[in-house]
């Protein structure tokens, strides 16, 4: 976790983050004057932002969509204050509406991010200054100390090479809290590829299966928003195990990056997880990202005891395999 602190002070109007990295100040600098880039830390894992708007002048504008799993928008503009490479860059950042003009029905604020070289390799610091008291506190309800938190303690793996970072460790499994664990997985292959992996029945079946000894009996996928979807396995042969499957609606569905969905166990008493699959490529490998949300820390014990983890990568391996290397 590159964040070392988070601080409001109500008397400056002022919330502080400070986050270390261990790249050239150049490096980090490059992360957040690169929209692609941008757009894989610039908001909580759960609202990843989209950038339609990136003209980085002074007096130029960003615009940008960040997107919740059940398909809600939050819409920000920034107007640039200021660009210092590689050591500062000031920006007003303000709520717009559908349209790209400034909401001014919301708070604003103005951000200052400073970069600097150290010992170890680069310090950010994040200065975020509001005009009044209510305004600060009205960004505080809204969860920003958190949500910055969480958003910046992504860049870590977005600064790392891809290739270096990801390729060949398998699936990563990390619990966040009691109710979210992220999975990732890194492929040697384009996005669309991925993408047509996951979404193609044809292709689907020849990759995604757990262990040796099963088959895909069932993929159904109308892949809208509001669409359902249905999977189901059966072993093969002598293979213990007794048929399964799965099903549940797609709630937000962004070809090529991104789909969010919940999924239940047929016929199983449990309430649904929800699945938020994000795609993102670097110099032609693609880094997925998997976070689920659990509906309770009973159920996220319960399913990860399953071995999910191990099947995860016994399917992913047999998607580079099957699937990838013959794309």
């Amino acid at each position: 976790m590159p964040v070392t602190s988070v601080h409001t002070d109500p008397e400056a109007l002022t919330t502080t983050l400070v986050a270390d990295f261990p790249v050239p100040v150049e490096r980090l600098w490059g992360a957040f004057t690169d929209p692609r880039r941008l757009e894989r830390f610039w908001g909580p894992p759960s609202y990843p932002a989209t950038f339609s708007e990136f003209d980085l002048r002074p007096g130029g504008r960003a615009r940008y969509d960040m997107t919740g799993p059940d398909g809600e928008v939050y819409r920000s503009v920034w107007l640039v204050i200021a660009v210092d490479a590689p050591t500062r860059l000031a920006f007003d950042d303000l709520f717009a509406t559908e349209d790209g003009e400034v909401d001014a029905a919301q708070p604003p604020s103005t951000s200052v991010l400073d970069f600097e070289p150290t010992e170890s390799g680069s310090r950010m610091r994040i200065t975020t200054t509001f005009p009044t008291a209510e305004a600060l506190e009205t960004l505080l309800a809204m969860g920003m100390e958190q949500g910055y938190a969480e958003a910046f303690g992504q860049l870590d793996r977005v600064l790392a090479d891809l290739r270096e970072y990801a390729l060949g460790r398998g699936v990563v499994t990390e619990v966040l809290d009691d109710t979210h664990v992220r999975f990732t997985r890194a492929f040697d292959a384009p996005r669309h590829a991925v993408w047509r992996a996951h979404t193609e029945p044809d292709l689907m079946r020849r990759w995604l299966l757990g262990p040796d000894g099963w088959e895909m009996t069932v993929c159904e996928n109308d892949l809208v928003v509001g669409g359902r979807f249905r999977q189901a396995w059966a072993p093969v042969g002598d293979t213990a195990g007794e048929p399964f499957g799965f099903e549940g609606e797609n709630t937000l569905v962004q070809p090529e990056r991104r789909i969010v969905s919940t999924e239940a166990m047929t016929g199983a008493p449990y309430p649904p997880n929800t699945n938020d699959l994000q795609l993102a490529e670097v110099d032609g490998a693609t880094l997925l990202t998997l976070l689920v949300t659990y509906p309770s820390v009973e159920q996220r014990d319960a399913i990860l005891a399953t071995g999910m983890t191990d099947g995860m990568e016994a399917s992913y391996r047999r998607l580079e395999r099957e699937v990838l290397a013959t794309a």
